[in-house]
């Protein structure tokens, strides 16, 4: 694979060479490969089907997980959020020690793996929000909380220049990773100032089904805003907004 340079930057496929642009700029690749048919057949590639078998369930389960986090990703993901979370997925699937090799699964590897996940690798949790919190998973009453006390914004959360306002989120994820579904619950503060006023106390309760034998999920961000002339706006489309993972029960 070569960058194209120059100023006329090529689309499409000249002989055996293809020109198309990704997120890494221009790229020349020269056609090629494995016949798919010998992939699928050869003994020699056995390991090939078994390594694209997982990571295909892997890419499955980034995507259900994604589904039921949607309302809180909508601002707060970075372009790489995809691959970051499926590469996550794989090592999920790979501490499975019940299944063979190509038939691991998320079910029986280790969700909890996931805990501390970033969405936003541009706005980590870690190093936005400093004031302390509890989170809970409750399986028998399928509540999935979180808690924070009273806190002075200006001291506890780090937030991008232009900030006036911010509002506290979070979610508690249900997830059938064999049946593609999810249940999903949602909380959030009001939109609160960014000063050096303290909050009240922050309670969030997110329901799912009681007593779930599915792998759960507590995720916890924050959303940045700017006030102008009374209307609150999300600071730089969410490009600077945390969202992670911060407590996972996979059972």
């Amino acid at each position: 694979m070569a960058k194209q340079k120059g100023i006329i930057k090529l689309k499409g496929t000249i002989g055996d060479i293809t020109f198309y642009k990704s997120k890494d700029g221009y790229i020349a690749r020269e056609k090629g490969g494995i016949d798919a048919n010998r992939i699928a057949n050869d003994p020699a590639f056995q390991r090939t089907r078994e390594n694209g078998s997982e990571f295909g369930r892997a890419g499955k389960a980034g995507k259900t997980l994604r589904l039921a986090l949607r309302s809180l990703l909508l601002n707060a993901s970075d372009n790489r959020m995809v691959s970051r979370l499926t590469q996550s997925m794989i090592k999920v699937i790979q501490a499975d020690l019940t299944n063979d090799r190509g038939l691991r699964n998320v079910i029986d590897g280790e969700a909890e793996l996931l805990t501390g996940f970033d969405f936003n690798i541009t706005g980590k949790l870690g190093t936005t929000l400093f004031a302390p919190f509890v989170g809970g998973i409750d399986r028998v009453s399928g509540e999935i909380t979180v808690a924070l006390e009273s806190f002075i914004p200006i001291n506890m959360i780090a937030a991008p220049g232009g900030t006036t306002h911010f509002k506290i989120i979070s979610g508690g994820a249900e997830i059938d990773f064999e049946a593609e579904t999810f249940v999903f619950s949602g909380s959030e503060t009001a939109v609160l100032p960014w000063d050096s006023a303290p909050t009240v106390a922050i309670q969030h309760l997110n329901k799912v089904s009681p007593g779930s034998t599915k792998p759960l999920f507590l995720a916890l961000g924050v959303e940045f805003y700017q006030g102008v002339n009374g209307k609150m706006y999300p600071l730089k489309n969410g490009s600077y907004n945390p969202l992670a993972l911060v407590q996972v029960s996979g059972l």
